[in-house]
């Protein structure tokens, strides 16, 4: 047992030479926190950008601190298999990897049951398909069955601080082609996708994207591939606004499948999702207590429901922002005050923004917040809390640890910004894996159905998925919950007006 020294010791210390002893090693023990303490710490982007989702403990083969900064655009590095058409952090971490791809799939059971049906048949045999998400365990275990199913892939992030840099290694390792990894630079964006898009003797013919950004790059740097695209799957809000857009103005150059406003993702994936991971994020960059804080959450949709049921229920006193009144009157039948953000910024402790919108926090807002205030983001897209009035000369920035910097005022003030204003859950915490199973299954029929459908079924136009795939998508999951469907009698369906197989539902009703 240890031996415990204390001003008592030393007071009762039988000899003057025990005193010194015990005093020079207090002193070496001192010295020796103070030494720890003046160490360097790594503040440079790629470093504080370090994926959380990996923790402190891991093994040296998975740890990013021991790496040196060069971009992993100035490495060659090759696989075991002599594969280098790729560009992530470090090949090294593939094991790591494998096994986070591997507790993801335990609770993916949809897109594992998807490989045993049709991985015999092969319906994506001869589909290249080029895809821009967020590349985590979740998104491996999707893009690892479309290979499965038939496709080649070559793939980028669609979030700089969401690449699970280790999964990037894994998923490489097992022959798929990744340009990607956490803490990219905006040119390291952009220059990601093109990697992708632009490879030599590869040419996509299907695209899967999340916020539109592989899509636009496409239409605007190579538009001569769309005479080869045979469908578009887009799952995000920010996204299908873009591709509306496009087909309002009669330039959609091929038929896109809204996955966002299917039931699978839109009930499950923005509800439950964020519903879960929301604290995740918050607590693990900031360790707030959610108790008692007044919390703004900007916009009452599936995101923003989740999001105030989640901090609801730990005691929180959670106020809403909303331009839809049916949204509006949602909220406030939950049990939530509908206010202005300027009615209520003074005195919030945390303000999180879910609306898809631009600008919705502004910088006349961030003044008035009081110290301490959390600003975070759980839409798709940085763009609704307006970072440029950020960037001025009188206001400083401080990383405090990866992903939350302190926005400092010349009084002292600090605003505390949360990924700088990426989405919270996939850049500081990780997601639940049986969510994003059912959003990824519906994702990968959505490409099966595009790639396979005969000549002038999809004209070059944006389409909902149909009802009976989201259904098919949802029983595929009920055996985890050991549920038993009841099945309508002949009569029964008869009267309802309906087949007993199936949609049960007509396109307009609202879940």
């Amino acid at each position: 047992m240890k031996k415990v020294y204390s001003l008592v010791n030393i007071t009762k210390a039988k000899d003057q030479e025990a005193v010194q002893s015990i005093c020079i090693k207090q002193i070496r023990l001192t010295e020796e926190k103070q030494e720890f303490n003046k160490r360097p710490t790594k503040t440079g982007r790629r470093s504080l950008s370090r994926s959380i989702s990996q923790s402190s403990t891991d093994s040296s083969a998975c740890s990013e601190s021991s790496e040196d900064e060069s971009s992993p655009r100035e490495k060659v590095q090759k696989t075991s298999r002599g594969l280098s058409d790729f560009c992530i952090k470090n090949i090294k971490q593939a094991e790591f990897g494998r096994r986070e791809i591997e507790i993801a799939q335990q609770d993916m059971p949809a897109l594992m049951l998807l490989r045993k049906r049709t991985g015999g048949e092969k319906p994506l045999t001869g589909a290249k398909v080029v895809g821009c998400t967020h590349i985590t365990a979740q998104t491996a275990v999707l893009i690892e069955t479309l290979s499965a199913l038939g496709a080649q892939c070559r793939w980028a992030a669609c979030n700089i601080f969401s690449t699970q840099n280790a999964v990037a290694a894994a998923l490489v390792e097992g022959g798929i082609s990744i340009y990607a990894w956490r803490g990219e630079s905006e040119d390291d964006f952009w220059w990601c996708i093109d990697k992708c898009v632009c490879a030599d003797a590869w040419q996509p013919n299907m695209i899967l994207d999340d916020g539109g950004d592989l899509t636009h790059w496409i239409y605007k740097k190579y538009p001569s591939l769309f005479k080869r695209i045979k469908g578009i799957v887009e799952e995000s809000v920010t996204g299908v606004y873009r591709l509306y857009q496009l087909s309002k103005a009669g330039r959609l150059c091929g038929p896109a499948m809204n996955v966002n406003d299917s039931v699978t993702k839109q009930k499950f994936d923005n509800l439950y999702c964020c519903k879960e991971s929301i604290l995740d994020g918050l607590k693990r960059t900031t360790d707030v207590m959610f108790g008692g804080k007044q919390v703004v959450v900007c916009g009452y949709g599936e995101v923003g429901k989740g999001c105030c049921a989640a901090l609801k229920a730990l005691g929180a006193i959670v106020y809403v922002t909303e331009v839809d009144p049916i949204c509006a009157l949602q909220a406030c039948m939950d049990g939530f005050r509908v206010v202005k953000l300027s009615e209520m910024v003074q005195q919030v402790d945390m303000v999180i923004t879910c609306t898809g919108n631009k600008n919705v926090v502004g910088r006349e807002h961030l003044n008035r917040m009081k110290n301490g205030c959390i600003v975070c983001n759980m839409g798709h897209s940085n763009t609704e809390i307006d970072l440029t009035s950020l960037r001025t000369a009188e206001l400083r920035w401080e990383r405090v640890r990866p992903q939350v910097d302190h926005v400092i005022w010349p009084d002292g003030k600090r605003v505390i910004l949360l990924a700088e204003g990426r989405l919270l859950n996939l850049s500081c915490s990780t997601v639940p894996s049986f969510v994003l199973s059912i959003t990824a299954t519906t994702q990968a029929l959505a490409l099966i159905e595009l790639y396979n459908a005969p000549d002038g079924r999809y004209k070059q136009d944006v389409y909902l998925l149909p009802k009976k795939m989201d259904e098919y998508v949802a029983s595929l999951h009920l055996p985890a919950f050991d549920a038993h469907l009841t099945e309508l009698t002949d009569d029964q369906a008869k009267y309802l007006g309906i087949s007993k197989h199936g949609p049960f539902k007509p396109n307009y009703y609202r879940y």
